[in-house]
């Protein structure tokens, strides 16, 4: 099955927002059923993104995925980036 690259920046001074909504986008990484592999992006020491790989049938899923992710709904993210990704290594 293809895997999916989803990178997401956070708003610039989000981080509560990120917080706020943590257990709720954790369930949806959880319950998805599609996540590969995941976790936070940092700077400076800060949570200011996701990575997000997903094993999923096509890109349609991942960006559905993506849309439904409860760090979207709350605003948090400025930039999202869905891209087709290989495993080579791990």
């Amino acid at each position: 099955m293809p895997h999916y690259a989803v990178i997401c920046r956070d708003k610039p001074g989000a981080l509560q927002t990120r917080l706020d909504n943590r257990d709720a986008h954790l369930a949806h990484l959880r319950d998805s059923g599609l996540v590969f592999i995941a976790g936070p992006l940092i700077e400076d020491g800060e949570m200011r993104g996701s990575l997000v790989v997903l094993e999923a049938p096509d890109m349609a899923t991942a960006e559905d995925w993506a849309a439904n992710d409860p760090y979207k709904a709350a605003g948090l993210f400025d930039h999202v980036e869905i891209v087709e990704w290989k495993k080579v290594i791990g």
